[in-house]
């Protein structure tokens, strides 16, 4: 993890972002102590549930499924 004074933080904070975003962990100090840690955000199930509905919404618009609910291929699936 990077640490760095918060002065240079903040006048570098678009590149720091930038960086955080690749994952990056870095430490703001303020005179030699901690006290900010810039992450990226926890991805929280409820967003990647989100996601997933509106890709499937997607895939339902531009697909024929021919009379075939999800449901039943789910079920057919499962025999």
């Amino acid at each position: 993890m990077k640490t760095i004074g918060a002065y240079e933080a903040k006048i570098h904070l678009p590149k720091l972002l930038e960086r955080v975003i690749k994952g990056e962990r870095i430490t703001i100090t303020k005179h030699g102590v901690p006290v900010a840690v810039l992450q990226p955000p926890r991805t929280s199930r409820k967003s990647e549930t989100k996601t997933v509905i509106a890709e499937l919404r997607k895939f339902r618009e531009k697909t024929a499924l021919k009379g075939l609910s999800i449901r039943d291929m789910i079920e057919e699936e499962r025999r």
